[in-house]
């Protein structure tokens, strides 16, 4: 009995609305607009922050760097140290016992240019001198192909190995082992190619050209040339020991004194997550504040359309209450039609959010997602204003006498 009294009241409210359509299609868009205000930023930074995630999965929640910066940070400035010279980098490598495994690498440039036969790449490839523990400890494979040597590493061998984008550009469809590029005057042999790991967070590992460590001497000359070392451990449970320890012996090795501060920077690879977290907190804040605002307005523009709707339709509560419906039958009507428009200004809103944030994501690099949990909040939201804003008005046209409403004109 209860359902078929629902269905009716919903059958009333949705001849109602439809009777009242301009007015209830504004209403339906504010509401919309400020569910996609919320859905659409919080989509776009949950892909992006699910993307970061994944990239630096593929990294490793086990490993961390040391370097002679930082990075940069939302709320904090990046700080830069003495450049790490190669021996320093060599007897860090050489000291460090904990189980794991240690990489040095030198970045080149990120603008490089890479020639095969007639054909060259835009000015964008990351050109990286690594040595024969890199892959592992980046968490990199190679689709085929082999690794640098230690041999070839130590003594800069003209060698290299491809990302995905060059491979492409240059071979697609072909063997690339073997085959000879140019970087610069710099002859190289292909020995292998990365797989394919795709772009999130601003990293891009398909445009990376990776060459022996040594053979960095004859791009960068002088005194400024730093190095990085990348550390993974076994156990991801023994990060905090491990960093704990790196620190100390690079200290020593840098000659640290005492309380002074470290001259280089150790950072896991969660650090641009954290910066993401810092900087989506307030992007979230923002969202909601938006959204909070436009909600508001269409709280108070749906209030006054029920007000309307209770006004015009006081002969229909009249006579519906002459038949014997009860004063809390008209106010659940009334409720009802509230939370029916939020509702379909919800689902809107949503559609809109979802698609929008998903396309925003998907262009600076992150993946599609379905946000459920902020669908939930939005259905939540919707029902809370459409409460929020029929009660009065229901509350007004259940308390109508129904003698007095029969004879309103």
């Amino acid at each position: 009995m209860r359902w078929s009294l629902l269905l009716e009241n919903l059958n009333i409210a949705w001849r109602s609305l439809r009777s009242q359509l301009l007015r209830t299609i504004l209403t339906i868009c504010i509401i919309g607009f400020g569910i996609f205000a919320l859905v659409g930023i919080l989509t776009s930074l949950d892909a992006l922050s699910q993307s970061v995630s994944s990239t630096l999965g593929d990294l490793g929640a086990n490993s961390f760097t040391i370097r002679n910066r930082t990075n940069w940070g939302f709320n904090t400035q990046r700080k830069n140290y003495p450049p790490i010279r190669l021996f320093e980098a060599e007897a860090f490598k050489e000291q460090f016992s904990f189980p794991g495994a240690v990489s040095i690498s030198s970045q080149v440039t990120s603008t490089g240019v890479v020639k095969f036969q007639n054909k060259k790449t835009h000015p964008r490839i990351t050109i990286i001198g690594v040595d024969e523990q890199y892959l592992g400890a980046s968490g990199l494979n190679l689709s085929t192909g082999r690794p640098f040597n230690p041999s070839e590493a130590h003594d800069g061998a003209p060698l290299a190995i491809i990302g995905q984008d060059i491979f492409r550009e240059f071979f697609s469809g072909k063997v690339a082992e073997e085959e000879t590029i140019w970087l610069g005057k710099i002859r190289l042999r292909i020995v292998g190619v990365l797989e394919q790991k795709g772009s999130g967070g601003g990293i891009n590992n398909d445009r990376q050209l990776l060459i022996p460590l040594n053979l960095v001497r004859r791009f960068i000359s002088g005194d400024n040339t730093s190095y990085t070392l990348t550390i993974s451990v076994t156990d991801p449970g023994l990060m905090t020991i491990a960093s704990s320890e790196a620190e100390g012996l690079f200290r020593k090795i840098r000659r640290d004194q005492g309380p002074n501060e470290s001259s280089f920077a150790l950072e896991q690879s969660t650090g641009l997550l954290n910066q993401l977290d810092e900087i989506g907190g307030i992007l979230r804040t923002g969202a909601f504040g938006i959204a909070t605002i436009i909600l508001l307005g269409a709280l108070v523009g749906l209030l006054n359309i029920m007000l309307v709707s209770v006004t015009e339709r006081t002969r229909e509560i009249g006579v519906r209450k002459s038949m014997g419906a009860t004063s809390n039958s008209i106010a659940t009507q009334f409720l009802i039609e509230a939370v029916l428009i939020c509702q379909l200004g919800g689902i809107l809103g949503i559609f809109l959010g979802i698609t929008l944030g998903n396309l925003i994501a998907i262009f600076l690099g992150g993946t599609f997602i379905v946000p459920w949990n902020w669908i939930m909040v939005a259905v939540f939201v919707c029902v809370l204003v459409g409460v929020s804003s029929g009660l009065y008005p229901a509350l007004k046209a259940s308390r109508l006498n129904p003698v007095d409403a029969l004879r309103y004109e």
